[in-house]
């Protein structure tokens, strides 16, 4: 009798069912399943997915489909057998953040991120299986949505004292030889710990490189003993079905709420003191200028994934949370929109329209939940008068045409993205 192969997603199943009911199990003889070929081409395909630029070498998706992708796969498969496999160094971009600073983004080689993903195939249902549910940062079956609304519900139920976290270049200060021990607690399997070692090593004497297939994976192993410590609180101080705590992280962004009664002071200041021990014996440093510890019901607000969050009491005299847009978010979208209409300010609307629908689509899907109507209006009355300006300039007119056209019959002529409704809201105000 023939014994078929099991596939990718049933041994990705077993690993997370064997790693769910053994928390002291170490794996091993995964290295084998990492350089097998059905790994590598999902690991091309999410790569490839992804549409990410060249690293060093310039090799571009387009030039491994022309010279052949099968043979390029079986070159990495080889490598990987033969133990002849060495990644290379990242392309190093720094990209601009809001404050005027830059943020480092390596950039591997296809070659590589094929290597990373298949890695990540192999290793993430061990690890999935001990991460923490306040934990939801580029997880399977996770989103930052479901953060969110995580959060409104903790002020919701009371918890409205804040720790709005920030860790100073987190992903670059990971210490390699702290994630190594880590992963080894779950796998013994020598040749996935040297291959993980040269992957990190190939991005610098410490840290893990932003832009990685694996680096999402490696971030949330390195946090996961913050995030048990907190959910530990969490389940010691319950009393019934109800919880005195709440954590929510997504990657390096993370906050807890504690509960507003001065009764739970004491668990206020051993959090506190708890987080700086546990992010100590990492050598996490916090960023004391912009980690914040505030009291929503004094009026205070803070800003996650985005959002920006306060506590305020809704037209029927009930507290609820208020997260929408932080102005920030609103500023770069219209920054971005301005640059488009700006460069093409002599070409024809429906090539503005072009570019400017997939940034407004992505924007106001990710915004539409909370309460982003406010937000929305005003983006959409600002993007009107660009549409109208662009038009009457074609012209060499002044104004903005109210009386020549309709605000509806432009958005509608021209196939501009108008969808500004907002979702129905999952977190309800208290009674």
């Amino acid at each position: 009798m023939i014994k078929t192969s099991i596939t990718l997603q049933e041994l990705r199943k077993k690993i997370y069912i064997k790693a769910k009911a053994d928390k002291s199990h170490r794996f091993w003889g995964l290295y084998v399943h990492i350089c097998k070929m059905e790994t590598l081409e999902e690991a091309y395909r999410l790569a490839k997915a992804n549409n990410g630029a060249h690293g060093l070498d310039k090799i571009t998706f387009d030039d491994i489909e022309q010279t052949g992708r099968q043979q390029f796969l079986q070159n990495i498969h080889e490598d990987l057998i033969n133990d002849s496999y060495q990644p290379q160094r990242n392309r190093i971009v720094e990209i601009p953040k809001a404050n005027g600073k830059t943020r480092k983004l390596g950039i591997a080689n296809i070659r590589d991120r094929v290597v990373q993903v298949a890695t990540k195939l192999i290793l993430e249902p061990v690890f999935e299986a001990d991460f923490q549910d306040g934990s939801y940062g580029y997880r399977p079956k996770r989103t930052a949505h479901q953060a969110i609304e995580r959060v409104a519900q903790a002020i919701v139920n009371a918890k409205t004292r804040v720790i709005d976290l920030d860790l100073r270049a987190y992903f670059d200060t990971v210490k390699h030889h702290i994630l190594l021990r880590k992963v080894a607690e779950r796998v013994s399997d020598e040749k996935i710990l040297r291959l993980l070692k040269q992957m990190l090593k190939a991005g610098g004497k410490e840290g893990v490189p932003q832009g990685s297939g694996l680096s999402p994976l490696l971030s949330n192993i390195y946090l996961n003993e913050v995030d048990k410590m907190l959910e530990k609180a969490k389940e010691a101080t319950r009393e019934g079905k109800y919880t005195h705590i709440e954590y929510t992280r997504f990657a390096d962004d993370a906050v807890i709420l504690v509960d507003e009664h001065q009764r739970y002071d004491w668990l206020w200041e051993g959090i506190r003191k708890r987080l700086f021990e546990e992010l100590n014996k990492l050598k996490v440093e916090i960023n004391e200028e912009k980690t914040k510890f505030l009291d929503l019901n004094k009026g205070e607000s803070f800003g996650f994934l985005g959002f920006d969050f306060r506590k305020v009491k809704s037209l029927t005299g009930k507290w609820r949370a208020n997260y929408q847009p932080k102005m920030q978010a609103r500023l770069n979208l219209m920054g971005k929109i301005r640059d488009v209409f700006k460069r093409l300010e002599s070409q024809p609307l429906t090539r503005v329209r072009d570019i400017i629908n997939p940034i407004l689509r992505g924007w106001v899907q990710y915004f539409r939940v909370g309460h982003s109507s406010k937000t929305f209006g005003y983006i959409k009355d600002w993007l009107t008068r660009k549409i109208r300006r662009h038009l009457k300039k074609a012209k060499r007119l002044k104004g903005f045409g109210w009386n020549l056209w309709s605000t509806k019959g432009l958005y509608a002529i021209y196939n501009i993205y108008s969808d500004f409704n907002i979702s129905p809201r999952k977190v309800s105000p208290t009674r």
